[in-house]
């Protein structure tokens, strides 16, 4: 989880950024920053939960005599 939220860190300053930037705008940078990685953080730790149900399977396939 201490990488899911440091990711979330990094992407929301990265998020902030680019919207900024873009825009020239406080509050449309902090939208940005805020809303599209939380998005982004939830699907991400969903993505990682997949990944290691599916490197389980793997493992588990490959252990079982066939």
């Amino acid at each position: 989880m201490l990488k899911t939220i440091s990711f979330a860190i990094v992407h929301m300053t990265v998020a902030f950024g680019v919207g900024f930037v873009m825009t020239g705008d406080l509050l449309v940078g902090s939208t940005l920053a805020l809303v599209e990685p939380l998005c982004n953080t939830v699907a991400y730790y969903f993505h990682e939960k997949v990944w290691k149900r599916l490197d389980s399977r793997r493992v588990h396939d490959s252990a079982v005599p066939a």
